[in-house]
């Protein structure tokens, strides 16, 4: 990789983090969603590609960050030339989402032994997006509202979400948290929380400590209880995992701050200002969680495979 390149995707690592810093120091949760929207008629949803695939990893917590900061009501995102191919255009003035294609290569050097060793280099690309709300032209498929399922179902279709994973889920005591050296999950009775969004939501995040199992998908946790920066880590991997799924599942959880989450978010911050990849290994291991999760549901299609 020449310098230039390295340079390039020192920049978007840097430019990215950045941005998200700045949010976090005003409070602002970006991968948090004002669920609601007139467009969507009350539906959550991941940001959707034109074709109607989910994005998945960073660049979610990007276009929701976006979406949020610019009252945009539509999930859809498309390219410059995406809107042109579907005989639409983007409105003189309007400025696009930065995001990023995340792949790799390989490269075959010769080592100190003359042998020929493979190298897997991560590379980042970036480019631009619009949403639908910044596009004339699109016919009316993108401007379609997706009737509301009700939220009974939406919750029953949860708790069998759940019980498909084979997790042993145990109900009691004041406090959530998942327990690795038994390998379950505890949870307050239901009855304890503000709402059953809400409880689906702390139960996700719990969840997505459970995939760290050696058997999962191991995540290491060894340091976790006595090292703050490795317990911030995989904290804001639980907390994008947990917003992942309730927008896969539907759940409109309350914004209410875990007792935790001042904490969390210094210690959050102190990661992200040391790391500037930090932001985007998180979230490539909440979404290797999340659809961990849904590949054991049966006859499940992962809704969060696309990139």
């Amino acid at each position: 990789m020449s310098r230039q390149q390295t340079h390039q995707r020192s920049d978007i690592y840097s430019r990215i983090t950045d941005k998200i810093i700045a949010e976090l120091e005003q409070g602002v949760r970006p991968w948090i969603k004002p669920w609601r929207s007139a467009h969507a008629n009350d539906r959550i949803t991941r940001p959707l590609r034109h074709n109607g695939q989910p994005y998945s990893g960073i660049n979610v917590l990007l276009l929701w960050s976006e979406a949020i900061a610019r009252g945009f009501t539509s999930p859809t995102w498309m390219t410059f030339r995406q809107a042109r191919e579907l005989g639409a255009a983007v409105r003189k003035g309007e400025t696009g989402t930065l995001i990023v294609f995340a792949s790799s290569f390989i490269l075959t050097e010769t080592n100190d032994m003359g042998e020929d060793v493979e190298r897997n280099i991560p590379f980042l690309k970036p480019y631009t997006v619009f949403n639908v709300d910044q596009i004339a032209g699109l016919d009316a498929r993108f401007h379609q509202v997706t009737p509301v399922q009700d939220p009974i179902v939406r919750i029953g279709h949860a708790d069998r979400f759940f019980a498909n994973t084979g997790a042993l889920i145990r109900h009691g005591g004041s406090t959530a948290y998942y327990a690795p050296a038994r390998d379950y999950i505890q949870m307050p009775a239901l009855e304890a929380f503000r709402d059953a969004a809400s409880y689906v939501a702390i139960l996700s995040h719990e969840m997505t400590h459970w995939t760290a199992a050696p058997h999962r998908l191991d995540r290491d946790l060894s340091r976790y209880a006595r090292d703050q920066s490795e317990r911030a880590r995989e904290e804001l991997i639980a907390e994008l995992g947990s917003c992942f799924l309730c927008a896969d599942l539907g759940i409109v959880p309350e914004l209410e701050p875990r007792p935790d989450h001042a904490s969390y978010l210094d210690a959050w911050l102190k990661v992200l200002a040391s790391d500037k990849r930090a932001i985007f290994v998180a979230a490539g291991h909440a979404q290797r969680a999340v659809s961990y999760l849904h590949h054991l549901q049966p006859d499940q299609i992962d809704e969060g495979a696309a990139v």
